[in-house]
């Protein structure tokens, strides 16, 4: 069986990429999609003021709400789907866990904005892409 990554933001450009697995006629349904979202970790000087068992429920919270979306689509076309949540830096955390199940692809949707705009507030997408051991398809709505 062939694994597919789903990293989702939580955005419509994510609901295009699983609309994507779900309607494309490329892909045979020999697969089990995981749906990953990571949460940025909050700041050191937070975590002061806030315990452990909040930040993570709050984090397992946040990473739900993101992933719901998208597993709704999932589920409603037939695909077979686990979702992971995850706390930290986003492309780091997409790659490790991609190699670490030996995707066999990596799928995102892809805001568009372009080189200039992703150069100033960074681009998950480009750093996936940069690093990723796997394909990555990128699915702009």
């Amino acid at each position: 069986m062939n694994k597919i990554l789903l990293a989702t933001d939580g955005s419509a450009y994510s609901d295009a990429a699983a609309r994507y697995l779900v309607q494309s006629p490329l892909l045979t349904r020999d697969f089990v999609v995981h749906v990953v979202h990571c949460e940025p970790d909050v700041p050191g000087d937070i975590k002061t003021f806030i315990d452990r068992a909040t930040l993570d429920s709050w984090h397992r919270e946040q990473n739900e709400k993101a992933m719901k979306p998208v597993a709704d689509i999932l589920s409603e076309g037939g695909i077979a789907f686990e979702r992971h949540g995850f706390t930290g830096f986003a492309p780091t955390l997409i790659v490790e866990y991609a190699s670490s199940i030996g995707a066999n692809l990596i799928v995102m949707g892809s805001h568009g904005r372009g080189g200039f705009l992703d150069a100033i507030v960074g681009s998950v997408a480009r750093r996936v892409l940069a690093h990723a051991h796997c394909p990555v398809l990128l699915v702009k709505s």
